[in-house]
């Protein structure tokens, strides 16, 4: 039977249509200006963090050396949906084929799930600097930051590999659109053709138990920082730490507050404009935050980034002048 979106119901789906932000080509074009800014912005901001660390050897330490990494992941996490949306902004249709949507699904949802492992290490760090001082450099070594650091990276893309199996192996059929700018699990699960409330039930199970262990983990370690660092007694002391784990805070809030809005339930009914404005939030603005939370809230930071920028100024110069 002939359907108006041009599909036979009894044919597999072989691409689909990511309907993004439905608006005149003026507004197209204005979009496709901020987001490219936006994107460019990031990028800088988050490759100036990673050279920061690796050019100041007063920051080859186990925070920073986690801070670079976290770094890294937001140049790849925003990479995975920014560039294509860019390139739909541009193109009347915006059409992404079945494999290629199942794979942005996969690294977008796997960095995300990185994310807050490297959140959750990265309050664990605090909480050993803070809270167990003496035994922290024994404990937080840079070989056991690094193994910690690659678990991260292979438990954050390993854990995503069954929800996006079981999504792709539902029967789409039929209508093709998805309202929203990347490949979400939400709105590809309302396209199947048959009814997936087994696999809905599952994810929506597997990004509870994800989203709120690491939340209650991440924010049990900052409790744990929090009464320790009213029991210093220098002020200096008390304005350092609060200064370092309040940038932490931030991110945290940051991510998780979106997150936990969007992801609990893959389908619980939000309006596809409010998904699609949540998503942008914690996908491409908060990579855009992070390197200015964690530049502008950390001494140690603000001098590694002010001695790079010296260094490349004079490389500028000498460039010239040869």
């Amino acid at each position: 039977m002939y359907n108006p979106k041009g599909h036979n119901h009894s044919d597999p789906v072989s691409k689909f249509i990511l309907l993004g932000f439905p608006c005149t080509w003026e507004i197209q074009i204005l979009l496709f200006s901020v987001f490219s800014m936006i994107y460019g912005l990031t990028l800088i901001g988050n490759f100036c963090i990673i050279c920061a660390v690796w050019m100041d050897h007063h920051l080859h330490n186990p925070m920073y050396i986690l801070l670079a990494n976290f770094s890294f992941l937001e140049i790849w996490y925003v990479t995975s949906t920014v560039p294509n949306m860019l390139a739909n902004f541009l193109s009347d249709i915006n059409t992404i084929s079945f494999s290629g949507c199942f794979l942005q699904f996969y690294f977008f949802f796997s960095m995300g799930t990185t994310e807050t492992f490297f959140l959750s290490v990265m309050a664990f760090d605090r909480y050993l600097a803070i809270c167990r001082p003496l035994h922290y450099t024994t404990i937080m070594t840079v070989r056991r930051c690094i193994r910690m650091g690659a678990c991260c990276w292979i438990g954050g893309f390993s854990c995503f590999l069954l929800p996006v199996y079981l999504i792709s192996q539902l029967p789409f059929c039929g209508p093709n659109i998805i309202d929203h700018f990347l490949c979400d699990p939400g709105p590809l699960l309302k396209l199947s053709c048959e009814p997936a409330s087994t696999t809905e039930a599952i994810c929506a199970i597997f990004n509870s138990v994800l989203i709120f262990s690491t939340f209650l983990f991440i924010t049990s370690s900052y409790t744990s920082v929090i009464r320790a660092v009213f029991r210093v007694p220098s002020v200096e002391g008390r304005r350092k730490a609060f200064s370092t784990c309040g940038s932490h805070l931030a991110v945290v809030s940051l991510f998780y507050g979106s997150i936990m809005v969007m992801y609990v339930s893959p389908t619980a009914g939000n309006p596809a404009g409010i998904q699609k404005i949540v998503t942008l939030f914690y996908s491409v603005l908060t990579p855009l935050f992070n390197p200015l939370i964690y530049s502008l809230r950390n001494k140690e930071m603000k001098k590694a980034i002010r001695k790079l920028f010296s260094i490349v100024r004079v490389g500028q110069q000498q460039f010239f002048k040869s």
